[in-house]
């Protein structure tokens, strides 16, 4: 099965990515979490350690571009199938290094692909 990093995960139930994390599984999909805080969002942890990651097909980034930028190696190195920009997170600078380096961009909201069935 096809495995999704929720990239920037929060703890908190109102933000965006808590809820990604809850319709991901709801959608049966294979789901890890990588976060500031380590702790659970329903049944998966939030872990603050990426070398807990392997065999990642995309990672949906819930991480302003500023943010995002001690981690552009980081997630090359994972070597994802695509990489999911929510909105907030739209970053050209990091588009065009993961495009060099073989791995999708698509600019998108993870929780509007997975409600149209487009995930």
């Amino acid at each position: 099965m096809k495995k999704t990093l929720v990239f920037g995960a929060s703890l908190k139930s109102n933000r965006y990515s808590n809820i990604a994390i809850h319709r991901l599984v709801s959608a049966g999909l294979e789901t890890v979490a990588f976060g500031i805080k380590s702790g659970k969002v329903g049944e998966v942890q939030v872990s603050t350690n990426l070398a807990d990651y392997q065999n990642i097909h995309t990672i949906t980034l819930y991480l302003n571009p500023q943010r995002q930028q001690q981690y552009y190696e980081d997630i090359i190195h994972l070597r994802p199938s695509r990489v999911i920009f929510n909105p907030g997170t739209e970053n050209p600078e990091f588009y065009e290094r993961l495009t060099a380096n073989g791995i999708h961009v698509e600019v998108a909201c993870t929780l509007v692909l997975l409600a149209t069935g487009q995930y």
